[in-house]
């Protein structure tokens, strides 16, 4: 995990250094191309506001980055493991196969054996390394404005309907039914802890989540239920302020977020959301603070409900708030994300940006 790691001037002065010492002990994700590469990459330098690290393969791919083409992140893991080479050079060549276990039983390979070799190299299965990597390219290309069926290609799916239902399962819509004509429209804003979706109408922000929350498919089921038609895609004011002041919160740059929010709740959830956004950044509090705050003392549980159900990640800060004893508590966005939000906050409070780190 990311807190595990040296702090990010270490890191980041690792390689511009290209310091074989962390080689495979960490990897850089960068915002700006989609990216991950190992510290010794040859690569061109990228400026620190767009690096994020990881300890893993896995939490790289997890947040929507793709293995960089000319230092190889996976190759290490590859050469170690002839099973996993063999199969990420089968990948390279049929990147637009579906893939399946049996695809993988005819190349002659055990799934328990294969599974567990790819899970402890990357922290995610084979098939799922696959199936992440076709669905990408067609979320991209729809994010550009392209037509369903470019996307569906793009994707490497020849039958519509898996396209559409793969889709589905992530988003919980169809591809077809982001049209550029709707009220409430979606966009992708690329973060350094992964893709997020942020959905606006013309004068407010109604959702922002990352694309791998479990929660995102009902979210956006309820939004389209409240506009009685469904959710388009395409810029919007909202989106696009939210994007900009997102880079600078990244970048810890700055903490304040003044994007107009759609807060969607009953009178005591807009409280409990309204409380949250009131701890200023670099400080947390618990479930019964929250519940003291707004008077209403017996209310944890009602106001951890609350916390749970916010669909404005970031903006509305409910990863500030700890469990009473002051361990990381449950967080949509995984537990790893909130310790790097905690840390960027740390920054910003202190007064020391990573935007201020040397940049190329």
């Amino acid at each position: 995990m990311l807190f595990d790691l040296p702090d990010f001037h270490t890191l980041y002065s690792a390689m511009l250094a290209r310091d074989e010492r962390y080689d495979g002990q960490a990897y850089v994700c960068v915002a700006s191309t989609g990216v991950f590469c190992r510290l010794t990459c040859p690569a061109r330098k990228p400026k620190a506001e767009n690096c994020t690290f990881f300890a893993t393969i896995g939490e790289c791919i997890e947040g929507g980055y793709r293995p960089c083409q000319r230092c190889h992140p996976l190759r290490a893991a590859a050469t170690a493991d002839p099973v996993i080479a063999a199969l990420l050079r089968a990948l390279d060549e049929r990147p637009d196969l579906r893939w399946s276990e049996g695809h993988v039983e005819q190349l002659g390979y055990d799934l328990s054996t294969v599974r567990r070799s790819f899970k402890r190299h990357f922290g995610m299965t084979f098939l799922e390394m696959a199936r992440q990597r076709r669905l990408r390219e067609g979320f991209e290309s729809l994010a550009m404005g392209g037509k369903v069926i470019t996307a569906q290609h793009e994707a490497g799916f020849d039958s519509p309907s898996a396209f559409r239902a793969a889709f589905a399962r992530l988003l919980g819509c169809a591809p077809s039914d982001l049209r550029a004509d709707r009220l409430l429209r979606a966009t992708w804003i690329p973060s350094p802890l992964g893709d997020m979706i942020a959905v606006s109408s013309r004068s407010h922000l109604h959702l922002l989540e990352f694309l791998d929350r479990k929660a995102l498919p009902a979210e956006l089921k309820r939004l389209q239920a409240a506009s009685r038609e469904p959710i388009g895609i395409g810029p919007a004011a909202p989106s696009d302020q939210a994007a900009a002041e997102l880079a600078d919160y990244f970048a810890a740059r700055s903490g304040r977020f003044q994007t107009p929010l759609a807060l969607a709740g009953s009178p005591f959830t807009c409280e409990v959301w309204e409380a949250l956004r009131d701890i200023p950044a670099g400080e947390t509090r618990s479930y019964s603070d929250i519940a003291r705050r707004i008077g209403r003392p017996t209310a944890t549980r009602a106001v951890a409900r609350a916390n749970g159900a916010n669909q404005i990640a970031l903006m509305i800060p409910c990863h500030r708030v700890l469990g009473a004893d002051g361990s990381l508590t449950g967080y949509g966005g995984g537990l790893w994300r909130k310790q790097r939000l905690i840390e960027i906050e740390r920054q910003l409070r202190d007064g020391t940006p990573e935007a201020a780190l040397p940049s190329t």
